[in-house]
């Protein structure tokens, strides 16, 4: 399964980021073989849209799953209407390796 994981750095060390559309980067992960890629955010900077871009962004990924503390109404609504699963963390102190672990169990 592919996941999109809101992300404050860019390894699998890095904590997680509870924003979704304003985080630092999104770590890509492939949870069968765990291979991943990082992407600095490009729509943090943004003054109005952020959610909705970075949302974009991850259905242009094909993910199946995206993993963060909170999603804005616009961010949800356009994950949503893709038929992406969003799930939130259960802490907000863990690694992005320990959130995967959490979700996959």
């Amino acid at each position: 399964m592919i996941v999109i994981i809101s992300s404050k750095g860019d390894t699998l060390n890095s904590k997680v980021d509870e924003r979704f559309g304003r985080a630092a980067f999104f770590i890509r992960i492939e949870t069968e073989s765990m291979a991943w890629q990082a992407f600095e955010n490009t729509a943090v900077s943004n003054a109005h849209g952020a959610g909705i871009a970075a949302a974009q962004f991850v259905i242009d990924q094909q993910a199946e799953v995206v993993l963060s503390g909170d999603f804005g109404p616009n961010a949800a609504n356009a994950l949503s209407a893709a038929g992406l699963r969003m799930e939130t963390f259960k802490e907000s102190d863990l690694t992005v390796e320990q959130a995967v672990a959490d979700l996959v169990k």
